[in-house]
């Protein structure tokens, strides 16, 4: 575990430097490639950045949630992009399927994830079930050597890319009747569909699955499971902040740079006091959901998962945070940040998706009010 301040001042110092050495030069065309690079995850692999969150009992370097976090943000000062594999490696469906996988389950899919070979994308997400993901109707149905999965899972990311999903499915009736499954691609019975591509330039698929036969061994929880693979969601929400507030702080930074070289009515930009003020604001909203992320990743790291409520508040501010930091960093650099010249209109876009992606901003709200008043709100009719 690097819990020790100086340890993680030292291990982020050489991670930005690696990220601008061997990043950042590639990195305004690597935004606008809409794939996942494999070849820069195997190099971050390398560079020891992916499994930081995962304990070395579960396969993986048990360096904790705060370095992970930490990785994310240093190289997203180099390479914004490339933030997002740090992620994948650390955060997400990677992180659920060490914790809960069978030795076997590890011993064949964790070697290639963390080097970079594979990547894992999770199933979640329905036509008719996003925020109520319980309504979820994809259904596991028992036959003779497995199980035949049978549904439709959209708005999935990685999906156009990975070689593994971690699917949900119903085994049986009711919440409790919620697990999930590893499928391969090119499975029988599972069909990817055309990409769709979101505005932040990602791309995605549909999966299709249709009496899609998968061996015992590839379920991961079975019915009884939702608790347990909801609960590692939070985690994936400790990464999406992460993000959020890098690349909110990397367009601010350039913007920062820009207002105080740039000169109008013959002083610089940063003299006007109407922009100073809006700089100021992003400053204070970054450096505040910075203190609530790293209060969350402590809190998982100490207690084995983080808190709901905590990490909730943190995706909030995180999401909040990065987004004003990026349009602030737009309008301040007028049509210079417009264009797709510099990597601050990527922020800008990129940003807008986290305040949807991992629970929105709607659904966070309603969770931090539940633990302010210490009950349960169905957000269900007549409940």
């Amino acid at each position: 575990m690097i819990d020790d301040p100086d340890l993680l001042t030292e291990f982020r110092t050489s991670t930005e430097a690696f990220a601008r050495d061997q990043l950042g030069p590639g990195a305004l065309t690597r935004a606008h490639e809409p794939g996942y690079e494999r070849d820069t995850a195997r190099l971050l692999a390398k560079q020891g950045l992916l499994g930081l969150s995962i304990p070395e009992e579960q396969g993986g370097q048990g360096a904790g949630l705060l370095a992970a976090v930490t990785a994310i943000q240093a190289v997203a000062a180099g390479c914004p992009r490339s933030a997002d594999i740090v992620q994948a490696g650390n955060f997400g469906p990677i992180r659920t399927f060490a914790q809960y996988a069978s030795p076997e389950q590890r011993e064949r899919y964790l070697p290639g994830l963390l080097a970079g070979d594979l990547l894992i994308a999770l199933g979640m997400s329905e036509p008719e079930a996003g925020s109520a993901v319980t309504e979820l109707s994809t259904t596991a149905t028992k036959v003779e050597g497995g199980w035949s999965l049978t549904g439709t899972k959209v708005f999935s990311t990685h999906s156009a890319d990975a070689d593994l999903y971690l699917v949900y499915v119903r085994f049986g009736p009711g919440t409790g009747g919620i697990g999930s499954v590893l499928v391969d691609r090119g499975t029988p019975g599972l069909t990817i569909g055309p990409p769709s591509k979101y505005m932040n330039g990602e791309h995605w698929c549909p999966l299709y699955f249709a009496d899609c036969v998968i061996p015992e061994s590839q379920v991961l929880l079975g019915e009884g499971g939702f608790k347990k693979q909801i609960s590692g969601f939070n985690v994936e929400r400790l990464g999406n902040s992460a993000r959020s507030i890098a690349v909110g702080r990397y367009a601010f930074d350039r913007a920062k740079e820009y207002v105080l070289e740039r000169e109008q009515f013959g002083r610089p930009l940063a003299e006007f006091q109407g922009l100073q003020w809006m700089f100021a604001e992003a400053a204070l909203r970054l450096e505040s959901a910075q203190l609530l992320l790293e209060r969350a990743a402590r809190a998982g790291d100490r207690d084995g998962l983080p808190g709901a409520a905590e990490t909730a508040m943190a995706k909030l501010a995180a999401n909040e945070a990065g987004f004003l930091a990026a349009d602030t960093a737009v309008q301040a650099m007028g049509a210079t940040g417009f264009g797709e010249e510099t990597l601050v209109e990527y922020c800008f876009r990129r940003t807008r998706g986290w305040r949807i992606a991992g629970g929105s901003e709607e659904v966070l709200k309603n969770r931090i009010a539940e633990h302010v008043f210490g009950r349960r709100f169905s957000q269900r009719p007549g409940r």
